[in-house]
């Protein structure tokens, strides 16, 4: 079954509570080779056919409009997975 992933990940001049809490248990835990860690969203859209071109131009709209927050987070991908 094809489907398209959006990824969705908080934009780079905001912080990120959640990333910062899981970079500092992972100091406390001897990766400190680690800089940063940042927490976004995976979101999968399946089809019950092939994905088209068109299909994907709609999950990039449909990510910006609906599947994020535009003021706090960016859509960074859309690609198709089979």
């Amino acid at each position: 079954m094809p489907k398209i992933i959006v990824e969705v990940m908080p934009k780079e001049v905001l912080l990120d509570p959640a990333g910062k809490s899981v970079n500092n248990a992972l100091h406390r835990s001897g990766h400190n080779d680690i800089t940063a860690v940042r927490i976004g969203k995976r979101i999968e859209l399946h089809f019950d056919r092939p994905v088209t071109d068109a299909d994907l131009a709609e999950a990039q709209k449909i990510g910006e409009n609906f599947l994020s927050n535009a003021v706090i987070e960016d859509v960074v991908s859309v690609t198709v997975q089979n």
